[in-house]
């Protein structure tokens, strides 16, 4: 079997570690870059096409496939859903669609779709003035939640409370987004959408993060995991519970709302991530990714549900259904976080053999490399890793989750 990945611009080595898993899995994958680095993997399974102008990848994947014969395309980028799409068309593969992929991408037209579709959602507007923006929100009432269109990973997301704080969260999100990568390495010359912010009505309730599969009619909720931060205006210290503690009642509302948005979107077949908060008692759409979910979601899942996206994935891409049921915990307690520190330039991260070699550790990934930059908002939100640890119950695992994570050290130079 032979799957070709996709990266319209080289995202470090941060995908390596899901390569792997796949490769594990008998595949054999072929990568094609339209950015970044000669030697990103090895060269007889590797093209560089030295832009990501989406016809100059088109053209290369086609060359690449009249010899290789692929049998699907996927990517982990969210950055590289849409050219996905259009390149998985273009060879004739299984894919969700140009249409779907942008709809799955740009959260204003994900809005609208959800709309129409009668899908709960926060009240929303796009805006690409300060005049509206501050329009809309008087019209919601503060707060109001303040996001790119193209976003990812929380990068200039805020909560706004006043229209003072308004005014200088919407300059930094307008001057953020034009650099963010996000942004820069979506697929030149391909429509994405809308490019902008959305002001959203604030949801008071807690936030859902599942990894789920469509395919024709039915939706799958392969794991349901809580967020349990404890959220300020950034939402940038995320911190994450499995099994959910969402009751069956709760559970089969957000089954309904993740189908009903899934079909909206267009997504027929496809894995997805997706995300919900409750707000007077109902689940409300945050987003539906077509891409599995980042960090160690995909560990979570096979942990704590017996769902592994990674396989789901593969199979999607080639077109035949994946082993997934409805959600059913197996009783296994986690607690991740996403690890954060000041913003600087990386100097050195210190990970003692207490936390590598511990054996309550499921997941340890330190993305962050000497010399990267770490941003923190209100410019950014880069983190520089990942930790997860099982318990005995959420509280056990939270305990080990903080007493484990404070003992990782980063030197940092002043950026």
């Amino acid at each position: 079997m032979k799957l070709l990945t996709i990266e319209t611009r080289q995202y470090l080595t941060y995908y390596h570690s899901r390569y792997q898993q796949v490769l594990d899995l008998g595949v054999d994958l072929y990568v094609l870059n339209g950015e970044g680095t000669e030697d990103f993997w090895p060269a007889e399974r590797y093209r560089l096409v030295g832009t990501k102008h989406i016809d100059d990848m088109i053209a290369c994947a086609k060359e690449w496939h009249a010899t290789e014969q692929f049998d699907g395309v996927i990517t982990f980028s969210e950055a590289a859903v849409i050219a996905v799409a259009a390149i998985a068309d273009a060879l004739g593969l299984p894919g969700i669609g140009v249409e779907a992929a942008r709809n799955s991408r740009n959260k204003a037209l994900m809005r609208e779709a959800y709309r129409a579709a009668g899908v709960p959602v926060p009240r929303f507007t796009f805006v690409t003035e300060l005049d509206d923006a501050l329009a809309a929100a008087e019209a919601y009432g503060y707060p109001v939640i303040l996001k790119p269109t193209l976003g990812a990973g929380s990068h200039f997301v805020y909560r706004v409370d006043d229209a003072e704080e308004l005014r200088g969260r919407f300059e930094q999100a307008m001057a953020g987004i034009r650099e963010m990568f996000w942004v820069t390495a979506e697929a030149d010359g391909i429509d994405l959408g809308p490019q902008g912010l959305l002001v959203e009505s604030f949801l008071d309730g807690r936030e859902y993060l599942m990894e789920a599969l469509a395919w024709d009619d039915e939706v799958y909720l392969g794991s349901v995991v809580d967020r349990i931060t404890a959220e300020g205006k950034n939402f940038d210290d995320d911190v994450h519970h499995a099994p959910t503690s969402l009751d069956d009642e709760s559970l089969a509302k957000v089954h309904r709302a993740v189908k009903a948005a899934a079909h909206a979107q267009g997504l027929r077949r496809s894995v997805m991530h997706a995300e919900v908060r409750f707000h007077d008692g109902e689940p409300h759409l945050l987003e539906i990714a077509a891409r599995v979910g980042g960090g160690g979601l995909d560990q979570i899942a096979r942990l704590t549900a017996g769902y592994d996206p990674i396989a789901a994935v593969v199979d999607v891409g080639r077109g035949v259904r994946p082993r997934v049921g409805h959600y059913n915990p197996l009783g296994e307690h986690i607690a991740s976080m996403c690890l954060i520190c000041d913003a600087g330039i990386v100097r050195r991260v210190e990970v003692p053999k207490e936390v590598g070699e511990s054996e309550r550790v499921f997941l340890l990934k330190i993305t962050a490399r000497p010399g990267d930059v770490i941003l923190r908002p209100p410019n950014g939100n880069t983190i520089f890793g990942f930790l997860g640890v099982t318990g005995t119950s959420e509280a056990d695992a939270l305990a080990a989750l903080t007493e484990l994570s404070a003992k990782i050290t980063v030197e940092l130079d002043a950026g």
